[in-house]
C-alpha cells in the first residue's frame, strides 16, 4: 500500500484559486447535496473509476487528482483505488469537508440527511434489538441474527470496510434526484 499525500484545505483552496485545480467528492450524492465544497464535483467512491477522473482532468492525468469526503477516510480509500489502477498523482484532502467548512471555506449547503454512519447505528442496533427479543420470546435460533450483526461489526472494525454501510449507500433514500445533482456527468 503506497503512503498517500495529502493538502490542507486552505492550501488546496488557494490552489485551486491559482490554478483552478479540480476537486472530487467521493461521498454519496445525498452527503454531498447536504453540504459540499463549493469547487468540488460528486463522483462517489463506489463508482469512482480512472475514466471518469481523466474525462474530468481533460485528459491530463500528469497533474494531480484532489479527493475529499466527510473527514479523510473515504478520500484515502479513493486515492488508493486510483493508485491501484495506475494513476500516480492522487491526493487527499486532510479533514475532508469538515475541515473545509470549519476553515471558513465556501461550501454550498442543501437539503439535510442522516450521515451514512449514523445509518449505520441505527440499523445495526435495530438488528441486534430484533435478535435479541425474537431469540428470547420466539426460538433461540434467532439470536443468530444478533451474532451474524456482532461478527459484521467486527470484520468492519478490523478490515475498515463496511458492507452495511455500502448497502445503505445504495438505498433510495440516500439518492438525490437530477435536479438536484452537481455531478460529474462523464
Amino acid at each position: 500500500m503506497a503512503e498517500i499525500k495529502t493538502i490542507k484545505p486552505a492550501e488546496l483552496a488557494k490552489l485551486h484559486q491559482e490554478t483552478g485545480v479540480e476537486l472530487i467528492d467521493v461521498r454519496t450524492p445525498a452527503e454531498f447535496r447536504e453540504v459540499h465544497a463549493s469547487i468540488a464535483v460528486n463522483l462517489p467512491l463506489d463508482t469512482l473509476n480512472v475514466e471518469q477522473v481523466k474525462q474530468l482532468q481533460n485528459g491530463n492525468l500528469s497533474e494531480p487528482v484532489y479527493l475529499i469526503c466527510q473527514s479523510g477516510n473515504r478520500s484515502t480509500k479513493a486515492c488508493q483505488k486510483l493508485i491501484d489502477a495506475g494513476l500516480a498523482h492522487v491526493v487527499s484532502v486532510e479533514g475532508g469537508t469538515k475541515a473545509w467548512d470549519q476553515a471558513g471555506l465556501p461550501v454550498e449547503r442543501g437539503k439535510k440527511t442522516i450521515s451514512l454512519e449514523r445509518q449505520v447505528r441505527i440499523a445495526a442496533g435495530f438488528l441486534v434489538l430484533t435478535g435479541a427479543l425474537l431469540g428470547m420470546f420466539v426460538n433461540p435460533w434467532f439470536s443468530g441474527l444478533s451474532a451474524f450483526v456482532g461478527a459484521g461489526l467486527m470484520f468492519a472494525g478490523i478490515t475498515d470496510t463496511c458492507g452495511m454501510a455500502m448497502m445503505l449507500a445504495k438505498m433510495p433514500w440516500n439518492q438525490v434526484s437530477g435536479s438536484e445533482k452537481k455531478q460529474c456527468h462523464v
